[in-house]
């Protein structure tokens, strides 16, 4: 339904699971996430389900569920490189010294902060890999990624693996979905998750619940206590 929703045609049953594959895997996070954290805040506040959803999807930007739409860009450019001619080695040099001129240092869909190696990434790239041995995709955006991953390395000195978002970039784009679709999709996704939390946080009860639980004081780090001038 999502597909026949966006593209105004029906999947074959190959192009519906990696669809399925990459939708699920974004379905949830931990409550350390902060669109997980401010829909349960909103919820002991007595904000409604739906007020609570709005509230995290909201704060669904750039860098908290952007990453997504920005790697397929990267993937795009790449791509568009080697569509002129250029070699996938070339592309991916060039496309990533562009990226990195425009937006810094940091790559989106490749390293996690903790996973070494990103299990669902693992499982799901292989899976993108296959439907292209079978006809399915054309797999150029998966050996991009597989690409930028030897380029990272080679460049950091140490393995920088895709991530879940890098992954879930390289099924939209194999799905030839565009690239704003991507973060709409996963913030479908993810919305379940919101929603499940949500939930929770409403049958557990607690009233304004804050980012950091009681038993954890604040420490005020602020300017030294000092005098407030009086007129003369």
């Amino acid at each position: 339904m999502i597909w026949l929703m966006l593209r105004g045609n029906l999947p074959s049953a190959e192009q519906a699971a990696l669809l399925e594959a990459a939708l699920v895997s974004a379905v949830d996070h931990g409550p350390q996430a902060p669109s997980i954290s401010i829909s349960r805040m909103a919820v002991t506040c007595g904000a409604e389900l739906n007020n609570a959803m709005a509230s995290a999807i909201n704060v669904l930007a750039d860098i908290h569920g952007g990453a997504g739409q920005q790697c397929m860009e990267l993937y795009f450019a790449i791509d568009q490189r080697m569509q002129q001619g250029a070699s996938l080695e070339a592309a991916v040099d060039a496309g990533l010294d562009a990226f990195i001129a425009e937006h810094g240092k940091v790559i989106p869909g490749f390293g996690h902060r903790f996973h070494p190696i990103d299990p669902r990434a693992v499982k799901m790239l292989p899976m993108v890999e296959a439907a292209a041995q079978a006809g399915v995709v054309e797999g150029k955006f998966a050996l991009i990624g597989r690409r930028i991953e030897v380029v990272l390395e080679a460049r950091k000195g140490k393995r920088i693996p895709m991530n879940i978002d890098g992954v879930t970039a390289v099924i939209y784009a194999e799905l030839g979905f565009a690239a704003e679709l991507g973060r709409g999709l996963f913030i479908l996704s993810r919305s379940v998750g919101i929603l499940a939390h949500a939930w929770e946080q409403h049958q557990q009860g607690g009233r304004i619940k804050g980012p950091m639980p009681p038993s954890i004081p604040y420490t005020y780090a602020g300017p030294p206590k000092r005098e407030v001038p009086t007129e003369s």
